[in-house]
């Protein structure tokens, strides 16, 4: 019987079976189509996304794909591509984020910065890499037609026969067939009503050689917005030369040439190469993760309006909290509760970022320019300088970093409380050892290399962290996971200054790096707080 069975090879899904690989449980990946997307999608691999790529061994592969090395970043706003310019956020290139991360404090919390690289390229990278490893079988055009479960396995259907499993974890998207054969449906908001992106909008995938030649290099960004009064379009950059990929609401398919034409205010040459359509504003959210052995990650689990970039970064976070628990389950170290957790710690992230990326889609709603805005009239100057103010005003869409890195499981059964975590924030993020949370980062050495990283050194399993210059000992933590067959590593952090981040002198990280328990001492019953951690008893209010 397969362990695990993922219907879906997006990159949820090839994240989700590289993890498994990663923890030593074998896994099938079903993909109805014949490989993985050959169509641009996601531009935004976000820190924590980064992160993860880092701990499979990716996060250098993934940094050389997209726009050249130093190539800027920006966010350029345009009434015509070489006309007037709106607004520019500034955004840093590949190359000046690496710098950054070269000479950063020891306790900066971003070692692995946002990477801007289409899913187009980046898939091909997980493809291959899922390709390479003993424990993933990759059966590509075959179509899953049922999925049927009983109290042991599951069965899954297939047009080329059935497969067997323990469990199955859906990663096919909206229009999927596991999410339908859990019964489980969509909630939340659709689109919305507005000028620039909404209702029905068109994606596509373009060439256009002379796009850079007409704002210039000095006027090089990776998203390029054309704004005038009736349209509105943004051409994002996938190679920094000639494709790109236009995100519009002002055209229908067959208009898709005239409408960038009439963006850049000249007759240049476009070249189609594929488009679909896609519904900006939606925020919406199954109204279940999981049914038993049944298991839903990334699109078909939640659907995102694009702005912000927080889909698929979400749909990897579900992979990364997913996996271990799969792996603990299979391996029988992981406890009856411990699957169930599944939904009740990702569907509040859910509900929380698609409610942000909403928001932010919603934000454009206001600019509205009007007939004035290219001209050279008093009149025109004043409309430019509102509008461009209030383009400025949305850099807080590219400053995510409280969406990035801020998710938390408070009140989950697998999290110890102790102490009141930091406010929720869009455009803040703010490093705790309260238990729920991502781990506080920090570099171990003056390095910044593989296994620099205090994330580099965590184990693969539980990671008891020694805080401070006089740490208690960890007999008691090491002793009671021996016990239960959980997989313990015990760590030493001298540095004060780490210490101070996770407050106390004890910290238990857990597989997916979010701290499970911190402490002064060891608890009275270190085998209550393993047993509680690892789904071996409801909540965990009182295990300390």
């Amino acid at each position: 019987m397969i362990p695990v069975v993922i219907v879906g090879a997006g990159p949820v899904g090839l994240v989700l079976a590289l993890y498994l690989d990663h923890y030593g449980i074998p896994c099938t990946l079903v993909n109805d189509e014949s490989t993985v997307c050959a169509v641009p999608r996601g531009n935004t691999h976000n820190a924590r996304t980064m992160e993860h790529y880092r701990r499979l061994g990716l996060a250098e592969e993934v940094r050389a794909l997209g726009l050249p090395a130093d190539h800027p970043t920006d966010v350029a706003y345009f009434t015509r591509y070489g006309g007037h310019e709106l607004a520019r956020l500034p955004m840093p290139s590949t190359a000046q984020k690496r710098a950054a991360v070269r000479t950063a404090a020891a306790t900066d919390q971003v070692p692995e910065p946002l990477h801007r690289a289409n899913q187009l390229y980046v898939e091909r990278v997980l493809l291959d890499r899922a390709k390479a490893r003993p424990r993933v079988t990759l059966r590509f055009g075959c179509r899953v037609t049922a999925v049927r479960q009983d109290a042991d396995s599951v069965t899954i259907s297939t047009e080329q026969g059935d497969l067997r499993s323990r469990y199955v974890v859906g990663c096919d998207g909206a229009r999927g067939v596991v999410r339908a054969a859990i019964g489980a449906e969509y909630r939340g908001e659709g689109g919305v009503d507005q000028p620039v992106l909404g209702g029905r909008a068109i994606a596509a995938h373009l060439r256009v050689p002379a796009l850079r030649h007409r704002v210039g290099r000095a006027g090089r960004a990776w998203a390029y917005w054309a704004i005038t009064e009736g349209f509105a379009t943004n051409l994002i950059s996938l190679d920094g030369a000639d494709e790109y990929v236009l995100l519009t609401s002002s055209a229908d398919a067959g208009g898709v040439p005239a409408l960038v034409r009439r963006a850049a205010g000249a007759d240049i040459e476009v070249d189609v190469l594929g488009h679909r359509r896609w519904t900006p504003g939606v925020a919406l959210v199954a109204d279940r993760f999981a049914d038993r052995r049944v298991l839903l990650a990334g699109d078909a689990a939640h659907l995102f309006t694009p702005t912000g970039g927080f889909g698929m970064n979400t749909g990897v976070d579900d992979a990364a909290n997913l996996a271990w628990k799969l792996a603990a389950a299979l391996t029988g170290w992981g406890g009856p509760a411990l699957l169930d957790s599944y939904e009740r710690e990702r569907r509040p992230v859910a509900l929380r970022n698609t409610a942000a990326a909403r928001e932010l889609n919603r934000g454009l709603a206001g600019l509205a320019p009007s007939a004035e805005l290219e001209s050279d009239s008093p009149e025109g100057r004043r409309e430019r300088a509102r509008v461009g103010a209030l383009l400025a005003a949305r850099g807080e869409q590219f400053a995510s970093i409280g969406v990035q890195l801020g998710a938390r499981y408070d009140g989950s059964p697998l999290v110890c409380a102790d102490g009141d975590p930091p406010a929720d924030s869009l455009v803040d993020y703010t490093p705790s050892g309260v238990p729920g949370g991502r781990a506080p980062h920090a570099w171990c050495t003056a390095g910044r290399g593989p296994g620099d990283s205090l994330f580099d050194r965590l184990g693969d399993g539980f990671t008891l962290l020694r805080l401070g210059d006089r740490p208690p000992e960890a007999g008691a933590f090491t002793a009671a996971a021996r016990a239960a067959g959980v997989p313990l590593t015990v760590l030493a952090v001298p540095d004060p200054d780490v210490r101070d981040l996770y407050g106390r002198d004890l910290a238990l990280v857990r597989p997916d790096h979010h701290i499970a328990w911190r402490g002064d001492r060891a608890p009275d019953d270190a085998r209550a707080v393993i047993a509680a951690v690892t789904g071996h008893q409801g909540r965990t209010g009182d295990a300390r």
